[in-house]
């Protein structure tokens, strides 16, 4: 089990991008949240099997509609405490 957490740069947000992000990781059995930031990016940790993170970012990037330039990834130590995924505001 790994935690990460990503600021997402391009055509994130008013695209839907968080209630998908939401949708994919809780169906992924990932958790974590997901966040807008100010500046026009998206913030987000994820916890749980790498591979499901990865498809999940695997996922976003096929959507049409959203376009991400870049990604910032850190590696974060596991939160046994955390049991689902949200939207935080």
């Amino acid at each position: 089990m790994v935690r990460k957490h990503y600021v997402f740069h391009g055509r994130v947000q008013g695209v839907g991008f968080r209630i998908t992000v939401y949708q994919v990781a809780s169906r992924l059995g990932l958790t974590g949240w997901v966040r807008n930031q100010s500046n026009g990016n998206v913030e987000a940790c994820f916890q749980g099997e790498e591979r499901r993170i990865d498809q999940l970012i695997e996922h976003m990037q096929t959507i049409r509609y959203i376009h991400i330039d870049k990604m910032e990834i850190e590696l974060l130590d596991v939160l046994n405490n955390e049991h689902s995924f949200e939207i935080k505001y």
